[in-house]
């Protein structure tokens, strides 16, 4: 065993585990054991047991991202304040600059991307799993926790005549073909547009002015068309079940941005506005008073401030000496 198989030897018998568990509890209920929906459900609730798990994680992603908008004003600062210095000295006491930023927001770029990083393992062991399924059956051999006869009935499953372990670039057993070829490039257009529409909605309704205006903002759009662009190049590859899996997740993604982008928005996006206003109709208080009245505050504490300072430079008039009495 190499070492990625190494690495991915653990997360092969928990996929595979997980999988078994759900295909079992679904047999018992009554679904056949060696039918394709059967395991296409097992798949799906390997998406869900992996992605409630990842809740926590999606909750400080979205504070991450929140935290990285907020300091993109204090950053667009510092990005000014060192333009145009390359020596290694400016450089150096720029970076410190920006990681106490990053501390003083509790927040860092790395934070964002978390649950795809923790996904990505559990990912490539399931594209080990079945893209071995074949091979694996006909050597008489199982897969993780997947027995061989498990191993026989995913190989032989199929949904709408394509088998869940053929792939759009190996195509798929006797003469269904066809129906892979349709099935792959529906389900990769599935994939990569429920994954462009997660990002999208985020860009245009959760971001503020000052966010959208970021070089951060210029990364984000990058990636926008990039990671859709890798991901379906990508799925010509995938086999069918672990398109399902991902179509899945992805679906997963979009409805948990839409409930937090609904609930509970980013201050000074088109998206909390828009919560202000549904709270409005109803006669509900806003729920961002306290921040519009902490900026209430400042900006009266300015005005006081500038109102001394303009006392201040006022002249004094000279005042009126007694004379010395002779």
């Amino acid at each position: 065993m190499d070492f990625f198989g190494t690495i991915m030897f653990p997360f092969k018998w928990l996929v595979s585990i997980i999988m078994v568990g759900f295909h079992d509890g679904l047999s018992f209920i009554g679904l056949p054991a060696a039918n394709g929906w059967t395991w296409t459900l097992s798949i799906i609730g390997l998406v869900l047991v992996i992605r409630a798990a990842l809740i926590p994680v999606f909750v400080k992603q979205i504070k991450a991202q929140r935290g990285m908008q907020l300091l993109q004003p204090d950053l667009k600062k510092l990005q000014t304040k060192y333009k145009g210095k390359t020596d290694q000295l400016s450089r150096q006491a720029m970076a410190q600059e920006q990681m106490a930023l990053y501390k003083k927001h509790g927040t860092n770029p790395f934070s964002a991307c978390l649950p795809m990083l923790i996904q990505m393992p559990f990912f490539f062991a399931l594209f080990q799993v079945l893209s071995g399924i074949s091979t694996n059956a006909k050597e008489g051999q199982g897969v993780g926790a997947m027995s061989h006869e498990q191993v026989v009935q995913f190989d032989q499953s199929s949904i709408f005549g394509a088998p869940l372990s053929a792939s759009l670039l190996h195509g798929g057993s006797g003469g269904n073909d066809v129906t892979v070829w349709v099935l792959s490039i529906i389900m990769i257009l599935a994939m990569t547009a429920s994954q462009f529409i997660t990002q999208k909605q985020i860009m245009a309704k959760n971001m503020s002015e000052e966010a959208m205006a970021s070089p951060f903002m210029r990364q984000q759009k990058m990636m926008l068309y990039i990671l859709p662009l890798v991901f379906g190049i990508g799925g010509i590859n995938f086999p069918i079940g672990v398109l399902i899996y991902w179509t899945t997740t992805n679906l997963w993604t979009m409805g948990q941005q839409f409930f937090v982008i609904r609930r509970m928005p980013t201050p000074g996006s088109p998206a909390a506005k828009a919560l202000e206003e549904r709270r409005a109709a109803k006669g509900l208080p806003p729920l961002l008073g306290g921040k519009k009245t902490a900026d209430a505050a400042a900006e009266a504490e300015a005005a006081a401030a500038a109102a001394a300072a303009e006392i201040r430079a006022q002249r004094v008039q000279p005042q009126r000496k007694n004379r010395k009495k002779k």
